[in-house]
């Protein structure tokens, strides 16, 4: 009989004091994540209520972050000051129960010297295996020239960097998504669609701008299975030549970037993915607490409670060596590679 599966989830939200109160002095909308919702309950929970939803799940070790946008959208000396404290507040949870959590760190974009140096600390200092970025800070794209000391800091701590997405700028959200009924468009723009659309390009302008060339060692995890470019890469394929890329834009997702479905509980995304990039680059998470248990106005589809997010892996098409993989083992082999620098 094979040996019970490690599953360590990569995409588990919190949401911290300090992030609502920054939130709050920038004038920055809230919406949800101030509200009383067993949502939000859970996402401020590191304790009894997220370890119980964990044994729940079926999930041994959740990989902690900021909810998104994190603090990319904080003024640079807000961002800066709270990424810190975040952090700080991050790795006690972590010494609370080293067993069951790790943590990714929050990383101040908005001022991008800063931004490499908190990596840095986050990783010697506070022993982080990665960071959680949220594609654009403000109005620039993740392929900005200024992100480039970050993204070498990264490739020198010999760490990943898991991109979460955000909604997209106010202008797309009004000529895309606004306008539908029931509060359907706000819903798409975001959780629906919008986010995956959204993040998804900017992977690809990340490689299309060279980022992935001038750093061959940087390590991305995308999550919600790719954020949609996967589907896409057999067509896409075709501006290799125009963009001047030293590879075909596939080896790019095969050797830079590792997917996990944030816990979209589908065999056929599951199956492509390893099809495309293969068992050996796939993680797993389960994108909690968003998808956890069903709600009114939820995905009842997604609902990893119940031992959904361990059985859907148990069930999975694949060899016990290869969910062993994904369910731990290449998250191990990954943040194996870190290094002090």
């Amino acid at each position: 009989m094979p040996e019970k599966l490690r599953i360590v989830g990569l995409e588990e939200h919190v949401v911290l004091p300090v992030l609502l109160d920054a939130w709050a002095r920038a004038g920055v909308p809230q919406g949800p994540y101030a509200a009383d919702h067993p949502v939000t309950r859970r996402l401020r929970d590191v304790g009894d209520r997220r370890l119980a939803d964990m044994d729940d799940q079926g999930i041994d070790v959740a990989v902690l972050s900021l909810a998104t946008p994190g603090v990319q959208n904080l003024p640079a000396a807000d961002a800066v000051s709270v990424a810190r404290e975040a952090n700080d507040a991050l790795a006690e949870i972590v010494d609370t129960h080293p067993p069951r959590f790790q943590a990714l760190a929050a990383i101040p974009t908005s001022s991008p010297d800063a931004a490499a140096a908190e990596l840095e600390r986050a990783v010697t200092q506070l022993g982080f295996p990665g960071a959680m970025l949220y594609g654009r800070t403000g109005d620039k794209l993740a392929d900005a020239p200024e992100f480039d000391d970050l993204y070498a800091a990264a490739e020198q701590l010999r760490v990943p960097l898991h991109f979460h997405p955000q909604a997209p700028v106010q202008a797309v959200q009004q000529a895309y998504y606004a306008g539908l009924p029931h509060g359907v468009g706000s819903a798409l723009a975001t959780a629906g669609l919008g986010w995956y659309y959204d993040l998804g390009v900017q992977y690809l302008r990340m490689i299309f701008a060279g980022v992935f060339d001038r750093h061959p060692e940087l390590q991305v995890i995308a999550g919600h299975w790719g954020e949609v470019v996967l589907f896409y890469l057999d067509h896409v394929g075709f501006l290799r030549d125009m963009a001047g890329l030293r590879r075909p834009l596939a080896d790019y997702f095969r050797q830079n970037f590792w997917v996990a479905g944030s816990g979209t509980v589908s065999e056929r995304y599951l199956r492509w993915t390893a099809e495309v990039v293969g068992t050996d680059r796939m993680l797993y998470s389960t994108d909690y607490p968003y998808t956890y248990g069903t709600r009114p106005g939820g995905f009842p589809y997604l609902d990893t409670s119940g031992g959904v997010a361990r059985s859907f892996l148990e069930n999975a098409p694949f060899t016990e060596q290869e969910k062993a993989a994904i369910g731990s083992g290449n998250w191990e082999r990954l943040t194996g590679r870190a290094t002090a620098a």
